[in-house]
């Protein structure tokens, strides 16, 4: 009888101490924030012949299920689960993978479930996703993209460490508020304002006004924050968004000529971004071109193809005699991005240059 009770009272210690533990691991779990990782390919999911590619090697091949499993450190920071949105390299992404990812991202930022979300992305159209989510979304959710320069197989991959800092970031309250963000090579950059400048380094990405932080070791630093308009202060939204006007760049060069201007002109562009030398400048023989395009209904945006600067609205041109918009400091692919989602909205030059100081 004896040996029994003591038996008895073994098991019940055995699950009171289980279920202790497993009540103690339901706390922790739920005082960790939940991060949904929406995956779209690119690089951070790419893989190469041998550890030796780090610049030659197939984009778009993990699926986020495998990038998750393969770090299993993102659970001392967030409860993570993932999506795969797309898996195409992020050249090959269209408009219509904008809006689909865009009203995925508010669909997400509206349940209570989710604290933040992270999107893996490739690099070389990044910054032009991260600023259109910048524009449309309304949260104050912490949006964070994450992209990486080496395959996962490539000796010194930098993709695990820019996920790792991505879904903390995601998952922190001190990053709420602050815009769609990016994490690369330690550095917290703005969606807004971050650039890939380099084709195959990792530290490939730099913001002319300086990066808003760092993540070291799964905490942030912040060092400045955002000051132009964003998600929740923005006028657009995803959700009333159903489509994107046709908006072109067309670059300027020494020995440019009119070929493409008279094309896409023609092609029924609702916008056309100039990407000029200098401050927006615009070759002599340029001009009547750029001119005609206006005459005939759409937009022209003068931009400027140096890495950084601004453009000056009647320096290099008389913009308000030719009633032609400046992209302010945006470069021509990101100038794009804007003029889009202002055409959702207004053809107004006026309203349009607006948009441009504040945005």
């Amino acid at each position: 009888m004896q040996a029994r009770s003591i038996f008895g009272k073994l098991v019940a210690g055995v699950a009171f101490a289980t279920l202790s533990a497993l009540t103690s691991l339901a706390h922790a779990q739920a005082a960790k924030p939940n991060v949904v990782i929406l995956a779209t390919g690119g690089t951070i999911a790419g893989a190469g012949a041998s550890a030796l590619n780090s610049a030659t090697y197939a984009a778009a091949k993990v699926g986020v299920e495998k990038l998750i499993a393969g770090l299993p450190e993102l659970g001392t920071v967030a409860n993570v689960r993932g999506e795969q949105v797309f898996q195409v390299a992020s050249e090959s992404l269209t408009n219509d993978n904008l809006l689909t990812l865009a009203k995925r991202v508010s669909a997400l930022a509206k349940q209570p479930d989710v604290d933040g979300i992270v999107i893996t992305h490739g690099t070389d159209t990044v910054e032009e996703t991260a600023y259109f989510l910048t524009l449309t979304v309304h949260t104050s959710k912490p949006i964070v993209m994450v992209a990486s320069m080496r395959p996962g197989t490539a000796l010194s991959a930098d993709g695990a460490l820019n996920l790792f800092d991505a879904v903390s970031v995601a998952g922190s309250k001190d990053a709420m508020g602050k815009g769609v963000l990016l994490t690369m090579n330690d550095s917290i950059e703005s969606g807004r304002d971050v650039s890939k400048n380099f084709n195959i380094k990792p530290s490939a990405f730099v913001s002319q006004w300086g990066s808003l932080g760092m993540v070291v070791e799964g905490k942030n630093y912040w060092f400045r924050a955002p000051v132009k308009r964003h998600t929740m202060n923005s006028e657009f939204d995803i959700d009333t968004i159903t489509s994107l006007p046709n908006v072109e760049i067309a670059m300027g060069y020494e020995g440019v000529s009119p070929t493409a201007i008279e094309a896409l002109g023609k092609s029924g562009v609702k916008a056309l971004i100039h990407g000029g030398p200098g401050n927006g400048s615009v070759a002599d023989r340029i001009v009547p071109y750029l001119q005609k395009v206006r005459a005939d209904g759409a937009i022209v945006i003068r931009s400027s193809r140096v890495p950084d600067g601004f453009v000056i609205r009647n320096a290099e041109q008389p913009d308000d005699k030719y009633d032609w918009v400046v992209a302010h400091d945006l470069r021509p692919q990101k100038a794009r991005i804007l003029a889009m989602v202002a055409l959702t909205k207004t053809s107004d030059t006026k309203e349009l240059q607006r948009i441009f100081w504040e945005y």
